[in-house]
């Protein structure tokens, strides 16, 4: 009987043993999961993070372009405004642009008909459609004009 307890007793604490084995082996499978999940993040986020440097340096490197241009756009309107301070070339633009004449100088312009004008208005007489418009457009002024009398 000593013999069957012991049996008994030794089965039992082996049971115990591999429950508690069973325990470990789960809670180290579980954290493994719970580790191997971590890893799968940070390497995730740590990509996103490459991905989000890669487009701000290409957008750093444009604003700096941008940047670049405007100073060069910049500095030639300065040197464009430097150049047209001085009254000669007010005086040029006055004369050329604005037709402006100095007090004691009398200011002569020539007009030359264009023989574009000419060519232009002859295609547009000829364009039926126009024509058609034109004398629609006088009966109904002239209809118009009569009812205004008649009243």
């Amino acid at each position: 009987m000593a013999n069957a307890n012991y049996m008994n007793l030794k089965s039992r604490v082996q049971k115990q043993q591999k429950k508690k084995i069973r325990k470990i082996r789960f809670y180290h499978s579980f954290l493994t999961i719970i580790l191997l999940l971590c890893v799968f993040e940070i390497s995730y986020s740590a990509l996103l993070n490459l991905a989000k440097i890669v487009v701000y340096q290409t957008k750093i490197a444009k604003a700096q372009n941008l940047k670049t241009q405007a100073e060069k756009r910049n500095a030639s309107l300065k040197n464009e405004i430097q150049n047209f301070s001085s009254m000669y070339k007010v005086e040029s633009i006055a004369r050329n642009n604005l037709k402006m004449a100095a007090k004691d100088e009398v200011l002569i312009i020539i007009n030359q008909p264009n023989t574009y004008d000419e060519k232009e208005n002859k295609k547009t007489d000829e364009n039926k459609f126009t024509v058609f418009l034109e004398k629609f457009a006088s009966r109904f002024n002239s209809d118009m004009q009569q009812e205004k009398t008649s009243e």
